[in-house]
């Protein structure tokens, strides 16, 4: 599987987390018990392939942003300038955070690779105003906090 598609993964699993009461583990231990996964397989590509060596970012990055979650909101809010935090739509909402979360804590992934892959993720789900909004807001997130 491609990084690309297990980014996928964590945005729609991102997305599950934030409406299920559920902790992250027993989200992915539900969602990636074979025979649950093998139906997801039906109804949406992306989990047409077994994560295979990607289960570990997957997995990292949706217990990441659990226990981030916080934090990965208050910068949205702080950087949404002129959006109302409610307005955001879930799935918006779940792509900045995996892309946040990569910036804050996978030094191993280039900034603008998290950026462009979350604005490629945005395309699929949302229009061209909020996949702008979603890029100016990672731009002007990892030009004012991540820089010395």
């Amino acid at each position: 599987m491609k990084r690309s598609t297990a980014r996928q993964i964590a945005v729609r699993l991102c997305y599950m987390v934030s409406e299920n009461p559920l902790p992250a583990e027993e989200v992915l231990a539900q969602v990636f018990d074979p025979e649950y996964y093998a139906t997801l397989a039906k109804d949406d590509p992306c989990f047409a392939e077994d994560p295979g060596s990607q289960r570990e970012y997957i997995d990292t990055v949706v217990s990441g942003i659990v226990e981030h979650n916080a934090e990965l909101d208050s910068y949205v809010m702080q950087y949404a300038v002129g959006w109302k935090f409610d307005r955001i739509s879930r799935t918006a909402l779940a792509v900045m955070k995996v892309a946040m979360y990569e910036m804050l804590y996978m030094p191993e992934i280039p900034t603008g690779v998290s950026v462009n892959e979350a604005v490629e993720l945005a395309r699929q789900f949302e229009d061209e105003a909020t996949v702008s909004f979603i890029n100016g807001i990672l731009g002007s997130f990892s030009r004012k906090e991540l820089q010395p």
